[in-house]
């Protein structure tokens, strides 16, 4: 029997790859445009860290980790996402000694939730992510929503929106908690399971629940916004005002929480409109607590994670251009002229020109079909008229324009006309 991969696992096939890389380039020209360094953390990590920090009643920890006993009998996890990973490679690493604000970022970061696959979310996804460690300005909210933003809309995304909304602090929440509990008690008979559950041990994503009858009886929920403490409203207030100063346009969502209990202050959401409703293709907020909850001294922090996958998934077609093959494919006129031909390519090679040939002993014909497949941008033919001649002729497969050019110094013609 054929061995396949697990449900929601998926391969990144090789005429899918240089369009990951494409966008991977971006990502990280973005994030040293905005001052973030890379960062690496490792898959697994102690499960502790995710208990402590994204919380033992939130999803994630309940139903959607991957959970094991290590041969030394300790409890390990695949990390279901990044920004707790990033924190202990914060403290462990003393980055904290370095000058402040420390910003860092990851790419291609493996992440693993063990839920139904979704729309561009499977089991093991893949994200790139920001975090900010060091000021609690809501100034740099507001650069990394930017950074998002002018992200996303470089890869052509129609129609996404930016939505933020404050879930105040230690100070002014818990008044918040006890007051959406109350009403969360009247409506208990229109909830589902979950958020019958959620009402004791996390209040807050009852307003995150993705069922129409919850959503239908929670119109009418207390706002957090009406609830702030002075620091929170005006950390809100400061955050719409560089919002509008920098032209990024923000609707207000008083529904976002996020599904982590690190978040603190802002939260916020890059929606997009699709035919099957509203998709988040990224989200992220403030977590100034965090770092303290996992053994450090008290340091703000910010940052935001995008999904990979639901990404390349909503980009436009026209923004996935496939600019995969071989820059020059050497085409043989006689089977006699293959070794030569394989000394030019690979002369092609040491110029930085990526070039190919045939293998298998294929026809004229069947060269230039092979060519075609392998999406090249031009043929060197080699042989007939043209080689007595000590000339090669070039063929752009775009125009279909031919011109002979000399084999004395051809890497660099050619090289030269790239």
């Amino acid at each position: 029997m054929q061995i396949k991969a697990l449900k929601g696992m998926k391969d990144v096939l090789p005429e899918k790859v240089e369009l990951w890389q494409y966008i991977e380039n971006i990502m990280r020209y973005y994030a040293k445009l905005y001052g973030y360094n890379e960062i690496r953390t490792p898959v697994v990590e102690r499960t502790e860290l995710f208990s402590r920090g994204v919380g033992d009643s939130t999803d994630i920890v309940q139903k959607e980790m991957y959970t094991f006993k290590d041969k030394g009998g300790r409890s390990i996890t695949l990390k279901p996402e990044g920004t707790a990973g990033v924190v202990r490679a914060f403290l462990e690493g003393n980055l904290y000694a370095d000058t402040l604000p420390c910003k860092l970022y990851y790419i291609n970061n493996p992440i693993f939730r063990y839920e139904a696959p979704q729309s561009g979310r499977l089991r093991e996804h893949h994200q790139f992510g920001v975090e900010c460690f060091g000021s609690k300005s809501p100034s740099l909210d507001a650069e990394i929503i930017s950074l998002g933003f002018h992200l996303l809309e470089t890869f052509e995304l129609k129609n996404v929106r930016v939505q933020i909304n404050s879930i105040g602090c230690e100070k002014c929440r818990p008044n918040y908690i006890k007051t959406l509990k109350e009403f969360l008690n009247t409506k208990k008979e229109f909830l589902c399971p979950d958020c019958l559950n959620r009402i004791e041990k996390n209040p807050l994503r009852v307003l995150d629940c993705k069922i129409d009858s919850c959503q239908n009886a929670i119109i009418e929920a207390p706002s957090t916004l009406n609830m702030l403490c002075e620091e929170c409203y005006d950390h809100f207030e400061n955050l719409k005002s560089y919002l509008i100063k920098t032209n990024i346009p923000f609707d207000i969502n008083q529904k976002i929480v996020r599904g982590l209990d690190y978040y603190t202050k802002t939260v916020f959401e890059f929606v997009q409109s699709t035919d099957n409703g509203f998709l988040t293709v990224c989200g992220g907020g403030r977590y100034d607590n965090l770092i303290s909850e996992l053994g450090g001294s008290y340091t703000p922090a910010v940052g935001f994670g995008m999904g990979m996958e639901r990404l390349i998934m909503l980009m436009p077609q026209e923004a996935k251009t496939n600019t995969n093959g071989p820059d020059i494919f050497v085409c043989n006129l006689s089977k006699e002229n293959f070794e030569y031909s394989f000394a030019i390519i690979q002369k092609l090679r040491e110029n930085g020109i990526v070039a190919e040939l045939d293998h298998n002993g294929r026809s004229v014909k069947g060269q230039f079909k092979y060519a075609n497949k392998l999406n090249a941008k031009n043929v060197l033919i080699v042989g007939g008229d043209e080689l007595s001649r000590n000339m090669f002729k070039l063929k752009n497969m775009e125009t279909g324009k031919e011109e002979e050019i000399s084999i004395d110094g051809f890497e660099i013609t050619i090289k030269n006309k790239l």
